[in-house]
């Protein structure tokens, strides 16, 4: 399936009162990735808006191996592993030195025609036809 990585450095403003990246942060975390991994199929959000559609998050899932501190580089990356009838997106956060495996998501997303506000059974075209073109 389609996957990009990108690498960040975790800031101060991102921590909580115990000196870890707050639980809260992740989604933007993993917002960022999905960007960047949309963008590469050339349906980030302006394409998602002039084809249509809307993609809400339906579900989103966490599961925190171990903590990020301030000043530590990891890695996202962010894989499309179902685009059929919903777009499901896996991520994960490694450390960037070890590759340690620091926590494990997924979010899922819906096509909803933004005009009438009607779900979508099967994702439409406008995405489909972008990942079955990939290498």
């Amino acid at each position: 399936m389609h996957s990009v990585e990108i690498p960040i450095k975790v800031q101060f403003y991102d921590l909580d009162p115990m000196q870890v990246v707050w639980h809260g942060n992740y989604p933007r975390y993993f917002e960022q990735v999905r960007c960047e991994l949309m963008g590469s199929i050339g349906y980030n959000f302006h394409e998602m808006d002039e084809s249509g559609y809307i993609w809400p998050i339906v579900d989103m899932r966490i599961k925190y191996v171990r903590p990020l501190r301030f000043g530590q580089k990891i890695a996202l990356t962010a894989t499309i592993v179902e685009f059929e009838n919903r777009l499901k997106i896996d991520y994960r956060i490694r450390d960037e030195e070890t590759g340690e495996v620091l926590t494990k998501a997924m979010t899922i997303q819906v096509a909803v025609v933004a005009a009438t506000g009607e779900l979508c059974l099967e994702c439409p075209p406008a995405l489909t036809e972008r990942l079955r073109s990939r290498p």
